[in-house]
């Protein structure tokens, strides 16, 4: 049985976020605090401890008492390289990670994850989301996985591909249905924001 003793966090805050006029996701208001605070006070519970991957505002983050790690690999190559710099610094035989604008996470994402990636022998289980339609989304930068990928990460990346889908192929991989879409509705635009502050109220 995986504990949460055995889980660090790691909560991605490394994009650039063009479709909010390029400020920092995680900064932006949500219900008056930081939204990277939400993602923290869901994750905070389900893992031993928290690391914040993050490009710029480091000071910022750094304020919320987390290692802040920036991305190795140069050009905001996406949530692999989040990954890669998260796996590096993990202590701990699994890393749980989110994004730092889903403030409505699951929380019991890691547990349901842990409970798969157990019962099926695999090496990364990351999220799907049912729609009200039915319709299952894949949820892919929500991810449990084991700490020893980081070479198998990092060959990936090696070959000049950042395609998340393609290294999970790679692996023994699953994923995990949650039922309410709202838990991975994310932010990209203040119109969204403002709809999820209503949700969530």
């Amino acid at each position: 049985m995986i504990t949460s003793e055995q889980i660090t966090g790691l909560i991605l805050a490394g994009g650039r976020a063009q479709r909010m006029g390029g400020i920092d996701k995680g900064l932006i208001p949500f219900h008056g605090k930081a939204l990277i605070e939400s993602a923290i006070s869901r994750l905070k519970p389900q893992v031993s401890t928290i690391l914040i991957n993050a490009n710029r505002s480091i000071t910022k983050y750094s304020h919320y008492g987390y290692p802040v790690l920036m991305d190795e690999t140069p050009d905001f190559s996406g949530p692999l390289a989040g990954f890669s710099v998260g796996l590096k610094h993990c202590k701990t035989p699994y890393l749980l990670t989110s994004p730092c604008d889903s403030p409505l996470l699951p929380i019991d994402l890691a547990i349901r994850m842990a409970t798969q990636l157990e019962d099926h022998d695999l090496e990364l289980v990351f999220a799907s989301s049912k729609e009200d339609d039915g319709k299952i989304w894949s949820q892919p930068v929500f991810c449990l996985m084991k700490s020893g990928l980081k070479n198998s990460l990092d060959a990936f990346l090696s070959k000049g591909d950042l395609k998340i889908d393609r290294w999970f192929k790679e692996l023994r991989s699953g994923t995990v249905v949650f039922e309410n879409p709202q838990a991975f509705a994310n932010v990209n635009t203040p119109e969204e924001l403002a709809a999820l502050e209503k949700v969530s109220s």
